[in-house]
């Protein structure tokens, strides 16, 4: 089964919005927090950016090993988060997007046998490479929305 051709668009061209999203929004305004326990937009963009290597690295292992079992990620506990929270918009949307093309030239460049290659994540078990990628794009429209809520929130105060 080849890599759904939507499954593809999204995944190199979905994150673009992020400066669609923010254009006009000022640093501070990207760093507020409307509601305090949440993550502002900053933090999110962060998460985004942080989150892509790892994907990578689960992708590489479901590759190289028989049905790895992957725990949930918890941003919070990766250790590289704070590095990316120490970042500027600027800085985390380069990043975004460099890291995004290993992702695309990885995934769009597997073989039906591969992409067929199953890893286990600890909440919505076995899934094979296509379900892992649409899990990820997935995942990031959720903060994708949130960062469109939270500007929007802004942008009304």
């Amino acid at each position: 089964m080849p890599l759904p051709r939507p499954t593809l668009d999204r995944l190199k061209t979905q994150h673009e919005v992020v400066g669609i999203l923010i254009s006009g929004l000022s640093k501070s305004e990207l760093k507020f927090r409307p509601i305090p326990e949440k993550w502002s937009v900053h933090e999110n963009i962060a998460h985004l950016t942080c989150y892509q290597p790892r994907v990578v690295a689960r992708t590489q292992k479901i590759l190289d090993e028989d049905n790895p079992s992957f725990p949930a990620y918890i941003p919070e506990d990766d250790s590289e988060f704070p590095d990316f929270l120490a970042m500027s918009i600027e800085e985390l949307i380069s990043h975004l997007n460099t890291m995004r093309m290993e992702l695309v030239d990885l995934i769009s460049n597997l073989t039906d046998e591969q992409l067929k290659r199953t890893g286990s994540h600890a909440k919505f078990g076995k899934m094979n490479v296509i379900e892992w990628t649409e899990f990820f794009l997935l995942h990031e429209a959720h903060h994708l929305h949130t960062i469109f809520r939270l500007t929007r929130s802004i942008k009304k105060l």
